[in-house]
């Protein structure tokens, strides 16, 4: 029942894509190029819906918990499943109203706000308390957990909405967290949150087939929006109430949209912009500015969100020193790429200007 379900949200989304170019150009539902932007022709945009509709569809035709025996980790699938879904629908309709009009920054935060609170209020869905690595729990209390978990689902769906720069980057890279997150869910016995990661993720796939490079639709903010919510519920979902390690679990598998997105911050910062404006100094812009293709900078940006996926899992397999050794190796990655790429500033390179530094040193003794 499950692999036929997702072969038919796959095929649904592949179907009703067409039919959303259509109505996308019909509505006025377009994205015009500017100094920003990469394409340089008037497109289509809320590819979003398909993903959506394929997503409804799949939960409709499938109940997780009716197929699967395995325990859902301190949930009941009642009452987690509905307040998902009308949150989706808030998001969906959010993200439609900017595809179509462009609605102003407050009201889109406003939709994934209210989304976001019948997820945490009416859905019971907070991290509540952290089991510390070396003993004793860091608990956040009642009315902690709320904006906590309210700010992390926030956080996500923008950061999901600030990488959809390049044709089909924000389609695969959730595609790939999703797949993880669902792989995540099979080891820890949580199989809601497995069925639901897997619809989503191959409703993505299925419009991907339109959205790769050279794209044919954009998915707009109502995909974008609706992955991002997604994702951060669900990775919640997986991980409420763990250790301080096993946190750092959903934080890797979205390692990509989070760095993005925290550098940007940082940019904006060090620069005196506000947090809001926006620039050309994203993972993806930086890629092609140091001679990557579109193409090429899609699949680099891929293969990063899939070994930051596959190191989750290494992660969340070793002793708690080993997590550390890996996190340290992470880290240093990054920051290398950072630097390399000239993710903050093209003179930020304190890092690679010491490895250089110490370079000739060693040439230096070795004449000796």
């Amino acid at each position: 029942m499950l692999l036929f379900t997702l072969i038919l949200c796959f095929v649904t989304a592949l179907a009703i894509t067409p039919l959303i170019k259509m109505l996308a150009y019909k509505i006025g539902a377009t994205d015009n190029p500017d100094h920003r932007k990469v394409h340089q022709v008037v497109m289509p945009r809320l590819g979003g819906l398909a993903i959506f509709m394929s997503f409804i569809l799949g939960v409709l035709i499938i109940n997780p918990s009716e197929h699967f025996h395995l325990p859902i980790i301190d949930l009941s699938t009642t009452s987690i499943h509905l307040p998902i879904v009308i949150g989706s629908f808030i998001i969906i309709f959010t993200g439609i109203c900017d595809d179509i009009i462009q609605i102003s920054p407050k009201w889109k935060l406003l939709g994934q706000l209210v989304a976001a609170i019948i997820v945490v209020v009416v859905g019971d869905i907070r991290l509540e308390f952290i089991n510390l690595p070396f003993g004793g729990q860091l608990s956040f209390g009642e009315y902690l957990s709320i904006p906590i978990t309210l700010i992390w689902i926030i956080g996500i769906t923008n950061a999901i909405n600030l990488i959809d720069g390049l044709d089909g980057l924000a389609a695969g890279v959730s595609a790939i967290a999703l797949f993880s997150i669902a792989g995540m869910a099979v080891m820890m016995g949580n199989p809601y949150v497995m069925v639901m990661a897997l619809i989503v993720g191959v409703s993505a796939l299925g419009f991907l087939v339109f959205n790769f490079y050279p794209a044919k639709i954009f998915m707009g903010d109502t995909g974008a929006l609706f992955l991002g919510y997604m994702i951060s519920v669900l990775s919640l979902l997986g991980f409420k109430n763990v250790t301080f390690v096993s946190l750092i679990v959903p934080i890797l598998i979205l390692a990509v949209p989070i760095l993005d997105t925290a550098f940007a911050i940082i940019r904006r910062l060090i620069n005196k912009q506000p947090l809001s404006s926006p620039d050309k100094s994203h993972m993806h812009h930086c890629l092609i500015r140091i001679g990557y293709t579109h193409k090429q900078t899609v699949l680099v940006i891929y293969l990063m969100s899939a070994m930051f996926g596959i190191a989750a899992f290494i992660f969340s397999q070793t002793t708690i020193w080993g997590s550390f050794i890996v996190l340290l190796f992470i880290l240093v990655a990054v920051e290398l790429l950072v630097e390399k790429i000239g993710l903050i500033k093209e003179d930020y390179k304190p890092l690679l200007n010491f490895i250089n530094a110490r370079k000739p040193m060693k040439s230096k003794y070795k004449n000796l």
